[in-house]
């Protein structure tokens, strides 16, 4: 289980990371060989080759990125972390859910971008400016084709893995929860069995279920991906969204089927924003008005099978990634509900259910 670390190491250890990494910086904002502007942009979003794609392509634009890898809810707790000193210009690849919760904490400034007009505000935050949506991705449950060729006997739902006899310890389960994806799925469940007079929100009913879903699963294995462990026949299923599901089907050469339920799936919306206080507002500005860009985002899109949320990118864009994408029904969940409970429920998860 994953310990939490201290606010102070936290901004400690960020700065030994980037220090260990980065080019000098100047104190107009730029660095490294040929005046390049240097960023350091923190996300959940580039594994899979994404970050060093993303470096190539910023520092032909004229930035030199450096990336902080971490999971959603840890991005989101070392911004938080470091918010009186902060180590990020930019930060993007969270959900609404954390943007929100960077908002209400004033972690982020206001920005408006010039793709702005090509993108549905609401999807965003329309009133403060303060993050902008750029992909929009569903998160799933998958399952190895091979272990279940005929579909009628494959899981159907979430609850069929811990309710039915066949499934159980035959699924990953997360060893640990600072991921935005094992975070949505967990909300996804969870919203499930909505009770306002329940513990923290929950029915009891829910609660069981979340403790069944560990109970019943394989925990998964650090360094191992769960399409390794598919391949290898160590599990049939688990969690994963749409573009990871795209990669690791070429990487490892197996076939997985996603999981409708009746209820749909939790649709999540990447977002981009610039953090307050940044030395290197400007350049960061510039990073997101290119990144957000039309050109920039129909290229990831192509690259690495998303969804752009910018409209004049979807012709230029990956049109599987995006068929793939609209076939999904979202699930219906308060996502303000799931942002004011969602440290609680992994607290109590952390301490009562996870798998020691």
């Amino acid at each position: 289980m994953r310990k939490t670390i201290p606010a102070t190491v936290a901004v400690l250890a960020t700065a030994l990371i980037i220090s260990g990494c980065s080019s000098p910086v100047s104190s107009g904002g730029s660095g490294g060989s040929g005046g390049s502007q240097s960023l350091v942009v923190y996300s959940n979003s580039v594994s899979d080759g994404r970050g060093d794609w993303l470096k190539a392509e910023a520092k032909k634009a004229g930035f030199d990125v450096q990336l902080v890898d971490l999971g959603g809810g840890d991005v989101q707790n070392r911004l938080l972390a470091e918010k009186s000193n902060p180590v990020a210009d930019v930060t993007f690849g969270l959900n609404n859910v954390y943007f929100e919760k960077l908002k209400e904490a004033r972690v982020l400034d206001s920005y408006t971008p010039s793709w702005s007009g090509h993108v549905d505000p609401s999807l965003g935050d329309a009133t403060g400016k303060q993050f902008w949506p750029i992909v929009r991705e569903p998160v799933m449950l998958v399952y190895n084709k091979a272990a279940y060729p005929d579909q009628s006997q494959a899981p159907a739902d979430w609850s069929d893995l811990w309710a039915k006899e066949q499934f159980k310890k035959k699924y990953e389960v997360p060893a640990e929860l600072g991921g935005g994806t094992t975070q949505m799925v967990l909300a996804g469940i969870l919203s499930r069995y909505r009770d306002d007079k329940g513990d923290l929100g929950v029915s009891q009913a829910g609660w069981e279920a979340v403790k069944d879903y560990f109970a019943n699963g394989t925990p998964a294995v650090t360094g191992t991906d769960l399409y390794a462990r598919m391949a290898a026949g160590k599990v049939d299923a688990g969690q994963m969204w749409l573009s990871g599901k795209a990669t690791r089907e070429q990487q490892y050469k197996i076939r997985t089927e996603a999981v409708r339920p009746r209820t749909g799936v939790p649709m999540v919306v990447q977002q981009v924003g610039l953090v307050k206080g940044t030395k290197k507002a400007a350049a960061a500005k510039k990073f997101i008005d290119w990144f957000g860009g039309t050109d920039v985002q129909a290229a990831w899109s192509q690259k690495f099978f998303t969804a752009p949320t910018d409209k004049e990118a979807l012709a230029k864009a990956n049109p599987e990634a995006i068929k793939a994408t609209d076939s999904f029904t979202a699930q219906e969940i308060d996502w303000s509900f799931v942002a004011r409970n969602l440290d609680r429920w992994i607290e109590k998860i952390e301490l009562e259910y996870l798998a020691k």
